[in-house]
């Protein structure tokens, strides 16, 4: 059994990372910590998890994290993994963070949309963890940049079509929504539920922290700078995201070349479901599990193609993925601990 750590445990994505490693067959839970609840026991913190998980909530030691643990999760605001990730690898640990510290290959682009960046050298090291797409190179990496929930639900179906050619890589726009889980655990206004209920709306529109990563990796999937106007929405429910990406199909693609193209990118991912022609996603068919739905419908009279995608923001988004990246850094099956049966209803 392998034994995992879970830096930042009580936050919305590290308590879901916990719930999932809770049922992982190669893993035994050795430490979680918090700053807010040291000392207390998890299950006080999240009582659904109480007969689960009866381990109780450390302060941060890098010497404890690094007796107790072969892989450590950060699940911490952006700027806290890097001060606390080097001297993990030196230990000879493995590390999936889950903030935005390790998702950049340039430092310019991070510093620019975060704050300076104290642990550059490790941004080439690091490898991105869209699991569908850089599977091979996660399984030979001891650091993985876990991805943001919005670039996964984009990026996952974008990717094999901007690679094929088969859309226009100047008229990507993407109407992406997501539940206010998204926002964190930490209290603001903006996330009330007074302030949420009966209302829906866009924010950071063109701002968005999560849009220069999702241009990196497109950019890097097409070999030529790619832009993609990203407007997010706030919508009254807890968990779930779904992304409406609009682009111009280039000459010659259709619905057979897209459902192609899809298909056989994704022959092989135990996560990515293509819907029937007949379906569209919903953020409750993927509900608290690892999959991403996509669907598309061919606007032929404009030449557009609208492309659907579903995720459960706080597993696909978060947690989820982050554990799919584990099982290939760590050698067990892709699927260990996720094969979660979705809810019906």
């Amino acid at each position: 059994m392998m034994r995992a750590a879970v830096i930042g445990a009580t936050g919305y994505a590290g308590a879901e990372t916990v719930r999932i490693l809770a049922d992982h067959p190669e893993v035994s839970l050795s430490m979680l910590t918090s700053r807010q609840y040291a000392g207390k026991p998890f299950s006080s913190v999240y009582p659904a998890l109480t007969g689960h998980v009866d381990l109780v909530c450390e302060a941060y030691d890098p010497k404890r994290v690094a007796d107790a643990a072969d892989v450590v999760f950060m699940a911490l605001p952006h700027k806290l993994p890097m001060e606390l990730v080097p001297e993990l690898l030196e230990k000879g640990k493995k590390v999936v963070d889950l903030s935005a510290d390790f998702r950049f290959r340039s430092v310019e682009a991070y510093e620019r949309h975060y704050q300076p960046h104290t642990a550059r050298d490790l941004l080439d090291r690091a490898v991105y963890g869209l699991s569908e797409v850089y599977g091979d190179a996660v399984r030979g990496a001891d650091l993985v940049g876990n991805p943001g929930c919005y670039p996964t639900c984009i990026l996952l179906p974008l990717i094999p079509l901007v690679k094929a050619g088969l859309v226009d890589r100047r008229s990507l726009v993407s109407d992406a929504k997501s539940g206010v889980s998204g926002a964190g655990r930490s209290p603001a206004v903006g996330i009330l539920y007074s302030e949420v209920t009966e209302s829906f709306k866009a924010y950071k529109v063109t701002a968005h922290r999560h849009n220069p990563e999702i241009d990196e990796v497109l950019s890097r999937a097409a070999g030529e700078p790619v832009h993609l106007t990203f407007v997010p929405h706030l919508v009254p429910m807890s968990r779930g995201m779904l992304a409406t990406t609009y682009a111009a199909l280039t000459g010659g693609a259709d619905e057979g070349k897209i459902r192609d193209c899809l298909s056989d990118a994704y022959a092989d991912a135990p996560f990515v479901r293509l819907c029937d022609r007949d379906r569209l996603p919903e953020t409750r068919h993927v509900r608290s599990t690892n999959y991403c739905d996509i669907g598309f419908r061919v606007d032929a009279a404009a030449g557009r193609l609208v492309l659907i995608s579903a995720i459960d923001n706080l597993v696909k988004g978060a947690a989820g993925q982050a554990v799919q990246n584990m099982n290939l850094m760590m050698g067990c099956a892709e699927t260990a601990g996720l094969r979660r049966v979705p809810f019906p209803v």
